[in-house]
């Protein structure tokens, strides 16, 4: 079966960094379901793996971790699906990606796709989704029906707060403060329903002040957090709460302490990875967030289509996403 992957650790720029290969198909047993790939979506994961994880020697590293498709063959443990049901999933980090024609994935971790979206405008969705639910809802406990609260999504236009905001407008009534930089992506987040938008390029206190808003009970920051971190005290109330989703090599939140601030990290793979208890969550969160959309409350995040899915294409969409400058999601469809 036909497949992208590599072998070395190599700018995006090399041709090299993603290539075209043939690979054995895999078979389906205990909880796995075989599915077969119709359209993936590149996330920041994607371009971090590839630049930092090595390929087992003389072996070749398959990635990718947003898919839709079509069941074709069940482990013999398999409850949730049955052959020829459309699936939507994110992956597991420690098994072979979604860049490849078949792939083998735990059914725990697998939703049934939306059925008002096609599998392109589907596969945009699956990881952002877990992440931004699983931020709101597990991590910072956000509650959906308190009024009086407000939150502060920073980098808000990108994939998961493209679905954030989303969320936040659709189950909650908290008051949505949106941060981007660029007038393309203002209108983008405007027409997801943020209430109000600031520029991240700025001090956060003085976007604040500019716009007469409030200290937020909750920040969540997609990316860049430790350039924001010190304006992150200025905005956040005592005793809120603070999520994060990206990789800071040095996190000092000392001045979180004087307001009782607590801090969650969310990654989306943290229960694929150890095998907990409420595994089977990640179902359940991507069958809820199916029939939203499907019922009509969310829509689906894609900024960007590549074309058909192969190296170069692949290269293209890990080029431009490494820019930090794209609108949703960059997706790609068919071998």
């Amino acid at each position: 079966m036909k497949a992208i992957a590599y072998q070395q650790n190599l700018p995006i720029e090399d041709e090299n960094s993603l290539q075209n290969i043939e690979i054995n198909q895999p078979t389906a047993s205990g909880h796995d379901i075989l599915v077969e790939v119709k359209a993936i979506s590149v996330n920041p994961v994607d371009y971090k793996i590839r630049a930092s994880s090595p390929a087992p020697e003389g072996e070749w590293k398959v990635i990718g971790w947003d898919a839709t498709g079509v069941v074709k063959a069940v482990g013999d443990n398999v409850t949730l699906f049955q052959p020829g049901d459309n699936v939507w999933y994110a992956g597991d980090l420690t098994r072979s990606g979604s860049n490849a024609e078949m792939q083998l994935v735990d059914e725990r971790i697998v939703g049934n796709m939306p059925k008002s979206l096609s599998f392109s405008d589907a596969a945009a969705l699956p990881l952002t989704s877990l992440t931004a639910w699983e931020m709101l809802f597990d991590r910072l406990d956000v509650s959906k029906s308190d009024s009086k609260k407000s939150i502060l999504v920073i980098g808000a236009a990108g994939g998961v707060g493209s679905i954030m905001v989303q969320l936040l407008k659709q189950l909650t009534d908290l008051t949505i403060v949106a941060s981007a930089s660029r007038a393309e992506t203002v209108s983008w987040l405007e027409g997801l329903g943020a209430d109000y938008i600031i520029n991240h390029s700025n001090k956060l206190s003085d976007e604040f002040e500019k716009k007469n808003l409030a200290q937020v009970d909750y920040v969540v920051s997609l990316n860049n957090t430790d350039s924001h971190l010190v304006e992150i005290e200025k905005v956040i109330k005592p005793q809120g709460k603070f999520g994060l989703i990206d990789d800071p090599e040095v996190l000092d939140i000392m001045p979180f302490k004087v307001k009782a601030i607590s801090v969650h990290w969310e990654l989306m793979f943290t229960r694929s990875l150890f095998k907990t208890e409420d595994m089977q969550m990640q179902h359940d969160i991507l069958n809820e967030m199916a029939k939203l959309i499907d019922d009509g409350l969310l829509k689906t995040t894609v900024g960007e289509n590549f074309g058909e899915i192969n190296a170069k294409n692949l290269r293209k969409a890990h080029q431009f996403l490494e820019t930090g400058k794209t609108k949703g999601k960059i997706v790609l469809a068919g071998f």
